[in-house]
């Protein structure tokens, strides 16, 4: 599997906005797929966005349509999740992920190979 690094989050008010940024480690990533997902403790990981590189297609969870927008370089094989209005509830570790072929589950985290270390974003008064 390829590693996936992640960079941004930190502890941002609400209303504010924040940038996520994933890339493979080293090259380029080989995978149709990317996408980031989020856990807090106690819960399951739960999906937010993924692009399905070759028909350049961008899935969202309802949650975070309007809100979230995921930017890619199809050159360099990067994603980014551009996060605006962020309310409290969008508190948790925010993973990249990435698989090698397109899944129609693709919202399933067990369905990916690739993952980052994860980064935390806190949103907090």
């Amino acid at each position: 599997q390829e590693q996936l690094v992640e960079s941004g989050g930190g502890l941002v008010q609400p209303g504010s906005s924040l940038t996520l940024s994933c890339a493979a480690s080293g090259s380029a990533f080989s995978g149709d797929a990317m996408g980031w997902f989020r856990q807090v403790p106690g819960k399951e990981r739960e999906f937010v966005a993924a692009v399905r590189w070759p028909m350049n297609r961008i899935y969202y969870t309802d949650s975070v349509k309007g809100r979230f927008t995921l930017l890619k370089d199809r050159a360099k094989k990067t994603v980014s999740l551009q996060m605006t209005n962020l309310k409290p509830e969008d508190t948790a570790t925010y993973y990249c992920a990435g698989r090698r072929h397109w899944i129609v589950t693709y919202a399933d985290a067990a369905q990916y190979t690739s993952w980052g270390q994860g980064t935390q974003v806190t949103v907090s008064s």
